[in-house]
């Protein structure tokens, strides 16, 4: 007896720095997708691309879980593949993932849509070599990664920036932005609704790094934060529009700096980035926000996989009748 549920080709792995947080998160979607009745073909994408077309040609799958991280997984790269395959697929689509993961466009675009961004801008690794392309504090961050990864904060009398330069390994230029004091925030977008706001205390010295985002007890999260009322309100809000204005559809999730070491007013709110494949672990982020909002992790796996076919279902429907 076969299952009436659609077939999902789950993609987990992948060749970025993220590799093994996909696998942690897809491990879960795997089994609860099983256990709503899906049939879950798990397809661990290495650097062969001609073995995961391979894979998902044989699996034939109603839908594709796209569970990658990083470059290649959020980039616009999987899903051009997925699209010459003609393949329903999760998350963003080729523009706003590729948009999404270059922090430089992102800025564009977020501005042009009116939304806070740290003053910053990108400098060739030579010229951050040789002196400080703005005063400290200042984030040097990689463009196009995610999850934290080689991202350094330069601190007033540090002689950290020199090292940057010579360990880089990140292409020609770095995102150099203005270090905002305060709080880590995060909103998760789920279709046309901002779920809440989280407030995220890293417990280590530095800040949220990639160590603090995946390690046993590297940070605390606070759902709801417990901020000013405006600034919550504000935090929904430009979440909700960074999502619309880079042309996201699906789960995505916005991080924000909330300084509010001024006063008792609403503070001050900039966004990071807009994250196109948020992490799916039971306890990561989006999830943890559903679940506040009376969305189990089950259902938020099936609304994912049921969004993309209903996405598929409306093209197909608008191609029809072209």
């Amino acid at each position: 007896m076969t299952s009436s549920m659609p077939h999902v080709a789950l993609l987990a792995g992948g060749i970025s720095d993220e590799r093994s947080v996909s696998l942690s998160s897809c491990t879960g979607i795997a089994d609860v997708l099983r256990a709503r009745g899906h049939e879950v073909t798990f397809i661990d994408v290495g650097p062969d691309i001609t073995q995961t077309i391979a894979a998902l040609k044989a699996a034939r799958p109603d839908v594709v879980f796209n569970g990658l991280h990083g470059r290649f997984g959020e980039d616009g790269a999987i899903q051009g593949v997925l699209e010459w395959l003609g393949l329903p697929y999760t998350h963003c689509g080729i523009r706003a993932s590729s948009l999404a993961m270059d922090k430089a466009a992102t800025r564009l675009v977020l501005q042009a849509a009116g939304l806070p961004i740290a003053n910053g801008k990108m400098v060739p690794i030579q010229d951050l070599a040789a002196a400080d392309p703005m005063p400290a504090p200042y984030v040097v961050k990689p463009s196009d990664e995610g999850s934290s990864v080689g991202v350094s904060i330069v601190r007033v009398g540090s002689n950290q920036r020199a090292e940057i330069a010579r360990q880089w390994r990140f292409g020609p230029e770095a995102l150099v932005e203005e270090f905002i004091p305060g709080r880590e925030l995060t909103v998760a977008v789920m279709g046309d609704r901002a779920l809440t706001v989280t407030d995220i205390q890293a417990n280590t010295e530095t800040f949220y790094d990639f160590e603090a985002k995946y390690s046993a007890g590297g940070s605390t999260h606070r759902v709801p934060a417990d901020i000013h009322p405006e600034a919550f309100e504000a935090a929904l809000s430009y979440a909700l529009t960074a999502h619309r204005a880079l042309g996201c559809v699906g789960a995505t999730r916005t991080d924000f700096r909330y300084d509010d070491t001024k006063g008792n007013g609403p503070g001050r709110l900039t966004i990071l980035e807009v994250n196109t494949q948020p992490g799916m672990t039971e306890t990561s982020l989006l999830p943890e926000q559903a679940a506040y909002c009376g969305i189990s992790y089950q259902d938020l796996c099936g609304w994912i996989v049921d969004d993309a076919l209903n996405r598929a279902r409306t093209r197909q429907a608008r191609h029809t009748h072209a």
